[in-house]
Parts: C-alpha cells; structure tokens; sequence
C-alpha cells in the first residue's frame, strides 16, 4: 500500500483554527486539541486551543441575532439559505478533501457527502404536502361568525448543534439549515475529532449571511466553537440556550438529557446509534441480500449508525449466504482514501475505534463464538488505522449485556463488524431482530409480501426497509430512532418539526361577548366611572 499524503487544513479553509462568535473570526491558536489523519496519524490536519469562555460569548451573540433574525421575513431567510447551497458547492472539492484527510472516508465517498449540503436546502424548503416546510406553516380558520382561529410557528430561540465525526458536514448540516429556515439562531460545536470540517461549513453559512444580506447582515446567526467534552457540556447545560440538537452515541446522548432535567421546556432532539438487524429469509433473492449486507454492515469501515450489525439468517440458506457473506467481505478492497484506484472503504477513524473492534472480537470468541472472518489491524507505512471486516457467528442475539459477558450481547460496535445467527422461521427471526434497546434501522429480504408486512409491523425502528440494507437512509424521509437510537424526534425531512412550536390564538372582532348562565353585566356599570 502506498502512502499518499493529505495536506494541512490550513490548504482548504479561509481562516485560521477559529471560533466564530458574533460574526467575528477570533484565533484560536495552539495544539490543545488536534485531529490526526487516520490513514497517517502523524501528520496533523486541525490544532487549536479551545475557550471555554467562548460559549457564553456565541450564546449572548445567538441570543441577540435572534430577535433580528425571526423577524426578517421568512424568504429573506430562505434567501440566505439558497445563497448557502451556492457557496457549498463552490467549496465541494474543499469539503471532500478535508473529509478525505481528517475523517478518511475514500474519495467516492467523501465527494458524495460534500454534494449532499446544498439538496438540504431544497428538501426543508420543498412546499409540496409532503415536503417539511408544509407542516410548519401557519394557518387560520373561522371559528363562529366574530371569531377566528389562528396557529402560527415560532422558533425556539438559540439551538446548540453538536455533530458527529462520522458525517461531520451533512449531518449537523441537516440541523442547521432547518433550524436557521425556522428563525432560530445557532452555535454549532463539531466533533473534537472532525474540527476542520466543522471550519469549513460554518465559513460557508458565514459567507452566505455576508453575500446575501450585505449590509444587513446580522451577526450572530451562526456561531462556531470548537472544543472536547468541557466545551459540549458547558454549551447543553447554558442557560440561555433554548433547543439541542445532538447526533452521535447513546453514552453523550444520556449525558445530554441529565444537564437538562431542570429544563423539560426545552428541546433536545437526539440521534444516536443503533445495533440494526437485517433478516435474510429462504426465499430471498441471495445476491441482492448479499451485496446488499455487505455494503451496508461495511461501509464507511463500519462507521454509521445504520450501519447493519446483526444478520438473522434462515436455516435453509445459512450455509450458502453466510459463505458468500465471508467471501465477499474478504475481498472488499480497503485502502487510502486518496488512492487513485477503486477503493471501498479507507481507515478507521481513530486508534480506540479500531481498539474495540478487535477487543470485542476475541470477548466473542472466548465466550464461544466462531469467527468465520477474522478482523484485523493492517500495517501500512503511515501506520494507518487500517482494519479488515470481521464476521461472527453466534448462537442467538439478546437484548442486554449481561454481567457474564455473552457473544449476542446487545452492544453497538462502531466499526467493520459483523455478527449472524441462524433460526429456523420469520417466528424465531422476529424476536431475534427486536433483541436490542436500539431502534434505529433494520431490513428483510424476502419476496414474501406477507413476511414483509409481519416485519413492517412488528419489527421495532424507525427505518424500516425490505429487499434494500439498513444503510443509505433518503433525505426525503425521516431519520431517528426509539429506544437508545432516538427520542422521537427524527430529523431528515422532518427536522423542521423540532425547530419550531405551533402558537393557537382565537381573534374576536364582534362587539359584545357571549355572558354564560349565572354572569350578568350591565353596560351602565361602565358609565361615569372616573379614570
């Protein structure tokens, strides 16, 4: 394997490591912090030195901006937005070039996350009924012949966005556009370990604000503050922030909702993980189902959170697709993210991530589990965090992890592995794919119309799919979770949904109120009565 090197984030972004707090760039220099390029951990991509205090500066700013901000009208709003998805994809090379370096997903992949930030506008703001914009929109209705009813969205006011390193761009993005469209102001915290990126899309919102109000801009609207865990928990316990939208583990998810027990008025939208099943049943079309599992249990090496975990495979098939199943995930090609030949999946992102993995592989095989396809750390002259699939066969899959470790436990393993079972029925594969506090994602193959609507109504997730993986989740469509994957707020086209709140109001132009039994009022009261 050769070793291509990436460049400095300083090649790709218009500033400086920074924070942007009140429509101002302020240098955060230094090497407090830093992300590495996983296929090259040695070379340094983003260093900076977070400030804390920077958090209560967005927060005042975002606070400020928002009363200006909600009361521009709403296609000036909008107007902005547009101008975003115009300056994105002006940047798109920069955007996959830093997702290449410091995330390492493979060119093909970082491209496509890149050109996915300017269709978020055009989703949130699709007026069609099925589109997100409808459902927030105001409406007014006659109540009696003096009286009207109207219900009108307002924003919450200042929303914290906390992104994930795995779509550092796209998926804080998703929360960002939408909140903005709906009036509420931001600051944005990226991943720790996706800094660069987080850089650069907010020099895009920044430069759309400037671009499209000129003079009028508003600072404030958009704040950025980068930082670790010190900076995340200061921004989701701030008292003068009004909404949170956090995507990553169900571990900071939970920390999230304790800072904000005291506080049930506010809005934390979470999207977590998930530990998706997939149900492959006799009848299935094998080679869909397999190419369908194999991308779906491993790419981005295993690093989404509909990524499939757990295939629940039909006796009468197992021997056959689980073969297949081996075979194919051991020629998938891993390689650097830059290489100029066809490459599936690049580096881990990080030296832990790729830890666990293998950690959690022999935990299974001394619990008794078979390892048909062995994961295994690569050597590569970068030293990169390179690691091959795996592939486990275990008993059966439980719902809880046990004092006494179990090889079907229910844990989210955030990398290229993989974990089947085999059962005899879609009776004894149901339970199995409900075996989880997650539900996120999961998928059947069959060409069972029956058997797809048994799974469409028992299987517990948000994303429900047949004859398609678990992973590659549409934008038009909502995306979250129940249990430990979500808290019913899903995002995608319905994230405008948690961004705003419907306000009734009853308007009487009659003359005289209605006087219920056992209320008298005379006019004559009111006379010669002295201000």
């Amino acid at each position: 394997m050769s070793t291509q090197q990436g460049m400095s984030a300083t090649a790709f972004l218009s500033h400086p490591p920074a924070n942007f707090v009140d429509g101002k760039w302020v240098g955060i220099p230094g090497s407090g912090l830093v992300t590495t390029n996983p296929a090259n951990p040695s070379q340094i991509v983003y260093a900076c030195a977070p400030a804390l205090a920077h958090v209560d500066a967005a927060v005042a700013s975002a606070s400020l901006a928002q009363k200006k901000w909600s009361r521009l009208p709403r296609e000036t709003r909008f107007a902005v937005l547009r101008r975003f998805a115009s300056v994105a994809k002006e940047r798109t090379s920069a955007f996959s070039n830093l997702l290449m370096d410091e995330i390492g997903k493979v060119a093909w992949e970082a491209a496509g996350e890149a050109g996915l930030l300017g269709s978020k506008v055009d989703i949130t703001l699709d007026p069609a009924p099925e589109g997100g914009l409808a459902r927030v929109t105001g409406f007014e209705m006659p109540l009696s012949p003096t009286r009207s009813g109207r219900c009108s969205f307002r924003p919450h006011g200042v929303m914290a966005v906390l992104g994930p390193f795995n779509f550092p761009a796209h998926l804080p993005n998703g929360h960002i556009i939408p909140a903005l469209a709906a009036g509420n102001t931001v600051v944005f915290k990226p991943s720790d370990k996706a800094m660069a990126v987080g850089q650069l899309l907010t020099e895009c919102f920044a430069a759309a604000l400037e671009q499209e109000l000129g003079a009028a801009n508003i600072p404030g609207v958009i704040n950025l503050v980068q930082g670790g865990a010190d900076v995340a928990s200061a921004l989701v316990a701030h008292p003068g922030v009004d909404a949170i939208a956090f995507t990553g583990s169900w571990a900071v998810g939970r920390r999230i909702l304790e800072a904000n027990l005291d506080r049930p008025g506010r809005i934390v939208a979470l999207e977590l993980g998930g530990n998706n099943p997939t149900i492959v049943m006799d009848d299935a079309d094998l080679h869909l189902a397999a190419t369908e599992v194999l991308r779906s249990a491993f790419i981005t090496t295993g690093q989404r959170c509909t990524c499939t975990r757990r295939v629940i495979v039909h006796e009468a098939i197992a021997a056959r697709f689980i073969t297949a199943l081996s075979k194919g995930a051991s020629n998938l090609i891993v390689g650097e993210p830059r290489a100029t030949h066809p490459v599936f999946t690049g580096p881990i992102n990080n030296a832990p991530a790729l830890r666990s993995v293998l950690e959690f592989q022999d935990a299974c095989e001394r619990a008794g589990a078979r390892v048909l396809l062995r994961s295994s750390a690569m050597s590569t002259p970068g030293n990169g965090h390179y690691v091959t699939p795996g592939i486990i066969q275990v008993d059966r899959f439980i719902d809880r992890e046990p004092a006494a470790f179990d090889a079907g436990c229910d844990r989210e393993i955030f990398g290229p592995l993989l974990r089947v079972s085999v059962v005899r029925s879609l009776e004894e594969a149901m339970p199995q794919a409900n075996a989880t506090r997650y539900g996120l994602a999961a998928s059947i193959f069959t060409r069972s119309a029956d058997a797809i609507e048994t799974f469409l109504h028992e299987c517990r997730a948000g994303c429900l799919n047949a004859n398609t993986g678990t992973a590659g989740a549409s934008s038009k469509l909502p995306f979250g979770g129940l249990g430990l994957s979500g808290n019913h707020r899903p995002a995608g086209s319905f994230a405008l949904d948690y961004c705003a709140y419907p306000v009734a109001s009853m308007v009487e132009t009659g003359p005289a109120a209605a006087l219920p039994q056992g209320m008298r009022f005379e006019a004559s009261w009111l006379d010669g009565v002295k201000a």
